[in-house]
């Protein structure tokens, strides 16, 4: 792949839009979330990402992903969102396409939140706009998140190892706090070759990125990342042979016992997402190429430990006003209470 210059200028702006501090912050800030109405949270969550639509995501090197034929299409199909339909897809160029369910298992550092991740998505088309989309149909984090189901939570897995080890292996080993999805294997680096991915899938896709019905209240919440082409343009084609499957339970009802494909990327990923309730909109590989090219990361406006000092300012006085409403109602039942005994 010939040097770019762009490249290594979006790469390093990318990264000066993660500020430690600030995701410090955020994480301490969410904790006081808790007890915010789900409705206010998304009202300050708008007002928030109007002053900073963008946010940098950086995935770290060895992304690991298990690529999954669907075998229950039917209930696929009830886990998207309206105006999504089930699409078939390929995953490195050339192959035949497939129904696609994937795991995804990786850690990032963005703007907002840093850690480790695991998503769950079904490939879809968006029947709006005919693009390839990855709809996002549940996750594990040991890192704080934000849907509009459940607003700015906590870490929803209980343990998180997503890593590579001396020999050449991937590790991961994920559980959900409530115990019900899980995930734990390794998969052996050894041998496996740098193929071309397939564009409509890894490109096209990652400009239509929904949550699914369940996550989304069924409102999709559509959003682009904005990067570079190249960030998408090859991957490890992993060989099967080396995968050794400890547990795994994560809607395998409706996936094949065995993954089809091993994906990983044995680099960094450098990515602009849209905030959450932003969406940019890319249409094609042009307009991907167009908008990375004009990002201007100089007034790029970005997450600010002020304004997290804010969010929390206002999260707590709405915790202490619902404090106050909910003493104020028992009060009154006391009262009300004493004054039915005292008629007695």
């Amino acid at each position: 792949m010939a040097y770019n210059a762009n490249h290594d200028k979006f790469a390093k702006g990318t990264e000066r839009l993660v500020d430690p501090m600030t995701v410090g912050s955020i994480h301490f800030l969410q904790q006081f979330f808790d007890v915010v109405p789900k409705g206010i949270q998304r009202k300050i969550m708008a007002r928030t990402t109007k002053k900073t639509p963008h946010m940098g995501f950086i995935v770290e090197p060895y992304a690991f992903f298990l690529v999954y034929e669907i075998t229950d299409k039917t209930y696929a199909t009830q886990l998207l969102p309206s105006g999504f339909k089930l699409a078939q897809c390929s995953v490195f160029a050339g192959d035949e396409p497939a129904y696609y369910a994937i795991m995804s298992f990786f850690r990032v550092h963005t703007s907002a939140f840093w850690g480790s991740r695991a998503e769950l998505y079904v490939m879809a088309e968006d029947e709006a706009t005919g693009l390839m989309s990855w709809v996002i149909i549940d996750y594990l984090s040991d890192t704080i998140s934000y849907d509009r189901a459940f607003g700015l939570r906590g870490p929803s897995a209980s343990h998180s190892v997503v890593t590579t080890t001396s020999d050449g292996r991937m590790l991961v080993d994920m559980t959900a706090r409530d115990g019900q999805s899980y995930a734990a294997f390794s998969a052996a680096l050894d041998g496996s070759e740098m193929r071309s991915l397939d564009k409509r899938m890894w490109i096209e896709g990652n400009l239509s990125i929904a949550y699914g019905k369940t996550l989304s209240y069924d409102q999709a919440d559509t959003f682009s990342l904005t990067f570079y082409p190249e960030e998408m343009a090859s991957a490890l084609d992993v060989p099967l042979e080396g995968f050794a499957l400890k547990s795994i339970s994560w809607y395998s009802s409706m996936l094949s016992s065995n993954p089809a494909k091993l994906v990983c990327f044995p680099y960094a990923q450098h990515l602009l997402s849209d905030s959450p309730g932003a969406a940019s909109e890319h249409s094609s590989e042009a307009d991907l190429i167009c908008a990375a090219e004009s990002t201007d990361f100089e007034t790029m406006e970005t997450f600010k430990v002020g304004s997290a000092k804010k969010m929390m300012a206002i999260s707590t006085a709405i915790t202490l006003g619902v404090s106050a409403v909910a003493l104020i109602g028992l009060a009154a039942h006391c009262c009300h209470l004493r004054y039915n005994k005292l008629r007695e």
